[in-house]
Formats: C-alpha cells, structure tokens, sequence
C-alpha cells in the first residue's frame, strides 16, 4: 500500500489538495479536496469508495487533514 497527499496554498489564501492511495504497484483511489469525492481506479477500488463514502468519514477526515494540516 503506497499513498501520496499533497497540497497547495493559492495566492488567494485557499487551499488545494490530493490523496492518492496506491496497491501493488498500481493506481487504486485518489481523493480530490475540491470535489470532496473518491474516484476509483477499478472494480476492486470501487468496492472500498462506496464502503467510504458509506461510512462517510474518510473524506471529512481528508477534508480536514488536507485543508488543515
């Protein structure tokens, strides 16, 4: 399991951001703070972004971790 976030502070004082999560060597989701979304990267990913998005957690953890952290 690899994952990778990243974030930006625009001139205008807002922030931009990402989460990648990666699984043997491949894309598995990926997190976009604007949209507030996870995006599958196949079958298998799918099954964990409707778990999530069930849960509904994951992305107000990542929301906050990525706005501010």
């Amino acid at each position: 399991l690899q994952w990778l976030h990243s974030c930006e502070l625009l001139s205008d004082g807002s922030v931009r951001g990402s989460l990648r999560y990666g699984y043997d060597g491949r894309d598995f989701l990926s997190f976009e703070l604007g949209s507030g979304r996870f995006v599958a990267a196949d079958g298998a990913a799918e099954i964990t972004r409707r778990r999530w998005e069930h849960e509904g957690n994951e992305a107000e953890r990542w929301t906050n971790y990525l706005k501010h952290e």
